[in-house]
């Protein structure tokens, strides 16, 4: 309501006159941020290069090539964070013996949702959905940092890999549930994750979790760890079994002197891998090492952690000047017989 007010001739205070109701448009209603990546790689005279293009807030960043030739293309959000509706959506496409490194710039935070908004009291979900498909060959690495989903806090995501006989997939994420140094937890929230590997129109591995309520306690879920892991590696061909039980084992190996709770064990065509704890650190590193032995399996450079990344391990390097000499340090990658 808008009125006037008018002074007597002595100044004091007069009547109110009200001159008429104004109606006042309603702020509009905030939309939720709908970003898209797509991605095209390309192998030419042992390089990989990529076309593609992107819509806010996702950002392709500068691409660069490791010494064998493969792309390693960071993404990055600008918005800062997801919130209730927020929706990314990322397409990417490798051809024939194109190989490739996909990762992100910073962790992905995902903020509350429940009882933010009068709106939706019951929250809402932020979506994110990656579509991959690899010709025959061609070998990607999705490796983005952890996500940090706050308390009380939606997160749905949905991965579904098309491959091409010889093609291969390694995929890994790291997941805290609530910010603990905050003293906080999940709360109310939620998180839910779909991953979907096919192989010439076939299923190889289907993987669904969901965490919340009695999950994040209990002993066949988190156990009342914050931090939980998966890292998917889908092979180009089928091992032997011998190489891959020395794989998984070596991989085993691994988890000395890191915090939490780690399993391996071996797939029809690859291996699959869990964390659940107390640090995304070990977590990373953990994963980080089993990256280097499927490296090595497949007879390919060692790994070099992105430059986007945080602190690793210094072993790693090691390893690296290790197998650039042709010499692997005691307890380093494994190296697969020759022949296959």
């Amino acid at each position: 309501m808008v009125g006037r007010t008018s002074l007597g001739h002595s100044g004091h205070l007069g009547h109110l006159s009200v001159l008429h109701h104004l109606a006042l448009p309603s702020p509009p209603i905030p939309t939720a941020w709908q970003g898209r990546a797509w991605i095209h790689f390309r192998n030419h005279q042992n390089l990989t290069h990529f076309q593609g293009g992107s819509e806010s807030p996702l950002k392709l960043l500068r691409a660069t090539h490791q010494d064998d030739g493969r792309c390693e293309l960071p993404l990055l959000h600008t918005a800062g964070g997801l919130v209730g509706g927020d929706q990314l959506h990322v397409a990417i496409h490798l051809e024939p013996g194109s190989r490739a490194l996909v990762t992100s710039v910073a962790a992905q935070k995902v903020y509350g949702s429940i009882g933010r908004s009068r709106r939706s009291p019951a929250g809402e979900w932020a979506r994110q959905t990656l579509e991959v498909r690899l010709e025959p060959g061609a070998n990607l690495e999705w490796l983005p940092q952890e996500v940090v989903l706050y308390a009380d806090g939606l997160f749905d995501q949905h991965t579904r890999v098309e491959l091409a006989p010889g093609a291969s997939w390694l995929g890994a994420e790291v997941i805290r549930l609530g910010r603990t140094a905050a003293g906080e937890d999940l709360g109310a929230g939620c998180w839910r994750s779909s991953l979907e590997i096919l192989r010439t129109g076939h299923w190889e591995f289907v993987d669904r979790l969901a965490l919340t309520g009695d999950a994040l306690d209990s002993p066949h879920g988190l156990g009342g760890e914050p931090v939980v892991g998966s890292l998917v590696w889908a092979a180009p061909h089928p091992l032997a079994p011998s190489v891959l039980a020395q794989l998984v084992g070596q991989c085993r190996l691994e988890r000395k002197g890191l915090a939490g709770e780690m399993a391996c064990g071996a797939l029809s065509q690859g291996l699959v891998a869990r964390y659940r704890g107390p640090s995304s650190t070990a977590a990373r590193w953990w994963f980080t090492r089993i990256w280097a032995q499927i490296r090595a399996v497949q007879g390919l450079a060692a790994p070099v952690p992105p430059r986007v990344w945080p602190f690793q391990e210094k072993p790693l390097a090691e390893d690296r000047l290790a197998c650039k000499s042709g010499k692997i340090a005691p307890g380093g990658p494994f190296q697969a017989p020759s022949g296959l």
